[in-house]
């Protein structure tokens, strides 16, 4: 009896599957995603407010009243200094910040934010440079040489430092685009400007993709027997570089990450009342010496998160092709 040969993607899967520092990784990002998810039912269960200050609020620790802003017992004891970790779930588990909110309902939203934008800044770089790659490697001439002058132009230019000039002009006034505006205080705000200057880091390995795929023997022959260009693009030269887009996820999925949480840092992405990891590091900056796990617990899962999307990705990308060498970054 004939034995029955496993398809492409099933062979990929089995190989993933048996990479443990890929599946372990996936684990952790998984856990961080439902983690994040729950956010809304922990601030409820927990009966928290993250994005209210509650300088006056009182919580009972083993049966004892605390309030959760103690009175200063340094220096000359002024002001006030927030309740630090109880490590009771729903009862200021990792304290409180300088304003008295939850610093874990606070960690779990935050986490949304940088997931949620981190996602959908992917989404649309991969979009955007999957689009531009495909268009000039296969057309070429003009086309081509456009597209890549403009490719150029934002590869020139230090990706944090285009982010942040593109963050300071639009923080105050938003974007507006004819019909579409983006508010400041949008979201959708740091999605655009992440997604913009990491567009050349997928279209350039698209398009030379596409550029050797042009070349080969079966797009040669289409193009021969009168096939539209749009047909040939969809149906001959994507499905081949569908792995490449596959790997690019979770890499550009990190390097969004960390981009958002330097941008709401700088106090030009994420703006309050929305809060992101980014966001409560700096929240935390100047309880360092008295709670530092304000900022510590937000900084551990940046690392966290990025360090296991990473390992998915190298992960991924030698399931899919063995002999792959995609990477983000310059060469």
């Amino acid at each position: 009896m004939q034995r029955r040969t496993r398809g492409p993607w099933a062979l990929a899967f089995a190989r993933l599957r048996r990479n443990r520092a890929a599946m372990a990784s996936l684990a952790i990002v998984v856990v961080i995603v439902l983690s994040c998810l729950s956010a809304p039912l922990y601030a409820r269960w927990a009966g928290v407010d993250p994005f209210t200050s509650t300088l006056d609020a009182v919580i009972h620790v083993d049966g004892v009243e605390v309030p959760v802003m103690e009175a200063s017992t340094e220096g000359l004891g002024l002001g006030y200094t927030p309740i630090g970790p109880t490590w009771e779930l729903g009862n200021y588990f990792l304290g409180a910040d300088n304003q008295g909110r939850d610093v874990m309902a606070r960690l779990l939203y935050g986490g949304l934010s940088s997931l949620m934008i981190a996602a959908a800044a992917t989404v649309f770089t991969l979009i955007v440079g999957t689009t531009a790659g495909l268009v000039a490697g296969y057309f070429g001439g003009v086309t081509d040489t456009i597209l890549s002058r403009l490719l150029d132009i934002l590869w020139a230019f230090p990706i944090y430092l285009l982010a942040i000039s593109l963050s300071i002009v639009t923080i105050t006034a938003g974007i507006s685009i004819g019909p579409v505006t983006i508010e400041s205080g949008s979201l959708w705000l740091p999605v655009i400007i992440i997604g913009i200057v990491y567009i050349p880091y997928v279209a350039r390995p698209i398009r030379g993709q596409v550029l050797s795929l042009r070349n080969s023997e079966f797009v040669l022959a289409a193009i021969n027997l009168g096939v539209p260009g749009w047909r040939i693009l969809w149906r001959d030269i994507q499905p081949n570089i569908t792995t490449t887009l596959i790997v690019f996820v979770p890499l550009m999925m990190a390097l969004n990450m960390l981009t958002e949480s330097a941008l709401s840092f700088l106090s030009i992405g994420v703006q309050p009342p929305a809060a992101s990891w980014g966001t409560i590091i700096q929240d935390g900056q100047a309880l360092l010496y008295t709670r530092p796990l304000v900022a510590l617990a937000p900084g551990i899962a940046i690392a966290l998160a990025v360090m296991a999307l990473n390992v998915f990705g190298d992960g991924l990308r030698d399931a899919l092709d063995p002999r792959s060498k995609v990477q983000l970054g310059r060469t």
